[in-house]
């Protein structure tokens, strides 16, 4: 078989998986392009050069790139430890690594270039490009794309990963003296915040608390809100455990699509409900903490979830484990209604229990809580620059607020196509080669991650990462990237020797 090129738009953590997954597959030689117009070329924006106070959230083991090997990431990081002085990422509540960001990012360039050098001795051609693709136009057998320099190449194969977005301007605050747009990366951002100014943080994911910690390890000594409209911070983090499911299982899901089985809310609470009572879990306090999440006061839970890091009780665990594993299988299942339904009344509550924070950083904003220092505000419905000066805030109880700094930690609209992005995927739409979904992103297969539109899933085009939020859900850990790295590439090849054979074919039969 001939070589094949690949174009990969985009570098970030997405790509890295793709290059590894490609890397380890057994694959004929021929060429791969990775376009990244951004300085943060295999780090991303999640991953760039930063500093240490902010840490992954998941371990070791949820943050490998390496299909099938989910110790990857711990066996370089124990290196990496052994030969760093004083470097040590262990999480004194639970015992588990959380390393810094900046240094996932050093893992992620590590793995990407070992993976391109294994490449290139398998006799591929690697180049880089700095430069953003703005155009893609299908041909009969391959996508021509451009740059804004020009004509860019003919591949056989084009993957978007394309990154997510920056922090939303919800209140339309840009460009407003004292107002942090987007606060990454933090080493210069927050530079500017003097040490007694109060600051307002808006939005409360897991880049408000990247915000808080970064404040106080700088030293600052100002009052900080933090508000949002639920006022709902992320989870603690429990001590892992093994979990090993048999009902929330991908090999379940991909049965049920193969069947044609078309699955509602109800069914699948119940076999979430099955898997929690057969792992012995207390099934009351997975309720509660499902449905009592604006209930309960934002520092009543953090102190009772931090104290129950060593909770031999697996529901979380189970939770937290499947929704990254089955989240891109079970969502094509579910009805349209379902769908949005759950995105409406469900999503944040999904991704305050499965994307939780360190055990302690919680402990960090608990010693800000009890110090006063630090208060959280639920029902921010405004935000607005005083004639005087600063800002004022409005909730929908209480006084109005006032800040001298507001630092924008608003979670991005799920699935918006990046402004970067946006005039490559406007050509796509455009010329009928993709096509918009209607909760975010792109339409794409769940088997195979290829792009699908009206004519059917096209072979030589695929989506990876947050392009694919409407059609996948949960697109963005890095479990679910490696999965779906792992498609790409199988449905990559897969298609190059179906191809090369019927070309061998079609020259062995008589005229």
């Amino acid at each position: 078989m001939s070589g094949i090129s690949i174009a990969v738009v985009g570098g970030g953590a997405s790509a890295v998986c793709l290059v590894d997954a490609l890397a380890q597959a057994q694959n004929p030689s021929g060429s791969i392009t990775v376009f990244e117009p951004s300085p943060n070329l295999w780090r991303g924006r999640a991953y760039q050069v930063d500093i240490d106070t902010i840490k992954v959230n998941a371990p070791p083991e949820d943050m490998s790139v390496r299909v099938g090997d989910p110790g990857h990431f711990r066996r370089w990081l124990e290196t990496r430890e052994r030969v760093v002085e004083g470097f040590a990422s262990a999480d004194p509540y639970s015992g588990t690594r959380f390393p810094p960001r900046t240094v996932y990012g050093e893992y992620l360039e590590q793995s990407a270039y070992a993976a391109l050098g294994e490449l290139r001795r398998n006799g591929w051609r690697v180049d880089l490009v700095g430069a953003a693709v703005t155009e893609a136009r299908r041909s009969a057998d391959q996508v021509h794309l451009r740059t804004g320099g020009g004509p860019a190449g003919a591949f056989d194969y084009v993957v978007l990963c394309v990154g997510g977005d920056s922090p939303m301007d919800a209140y339309g605050l840009d460009g407003a003296p004292g107002y942090l747009t987007d606060p990454y990366p933090i080493s210069r951002g927050l530079r500017g915040i003097g040490p007694r100014e109060e600051v307002a943080v808006i939005g409360s994911g897991l880049t408000a608390v990247d915000i808080i910690l970064a404040l106080a390890d700088q030293g600052h000594q100002g009052h900080i809100r933090l508000l949002s409209r639920r006022g709902v911070l992320p989870g603690v983090r429990q001590r892992p455990i093994e979990v090993r499911p048999r009902h929330l299982t991908k090999e379940r899901m991909r049965a049920l699509a193969a069947g044609g089985h078309e699955l509602t809310l109800g069914e699948f609470a119940r076999m979430v409900w099955t898997e929690l009572r057969e792992a012995g879990a207390d099934l009351d306090a997975v309720l509660a903490e499902i449905t009592h999440l604006d209930k309960e006061a934002p520092a009543d839970r953090l102190r009772r979830q931090l104290a129950a890091v060593d909770s031999p009780d697996p529901g979380l665990r189970v939770l937290q484990h499947a929704v990254p594993d089955i989240g891109p299988d079970v969502w094509p299942l579910l009805r349209d209604t379902d769908r949005v339904e759950l995105l409406r009344s469900h999503y944040r509550t999904i991704m305050s229990l499965c994307c939780p924070m360190p055990p302690a950083s919680a402990a960090v904003l608990l010693e800000l809580l009890d110090a006063g220092r630090l208060s959280i505000h639920a029902g921010l419905r405004k935000v607005a620059e005083r004639a005087t000066g600063g800002f004022e805030l409005i909730t929908e109880d209480g006084p109005p607020l006032g800040a001298d700094r507001v630092v924008n930690a608003v979670n991005a609209a799920k699935g918006r196509i990046t402004p970067g992005a946006l005039p490559l995927v406007t050509t796509m739409t455009r010329a009928g080669v993709a096509d918009r979904h209607p909760l975010g992103g792109l339409h794409l297969a769940r088997a195979t991650s290829r792009l699908v539109t009206a004519g059917g899933h096209d072979p030589r085009l695929y989506g990876l990462g947050t392009i694919g939020a409407g059609s996948l859900f949960f697109t963005f850990g890095v479990p679910s990237l490696v999965d779906r790295a792992e498609d790409i590439v199988a449905a990559i090849l897969q298609h190059a020797r179906d191809t090369h054979a019927a070309r061998s074919e079609d020259v062995l039969l008589p005229a």
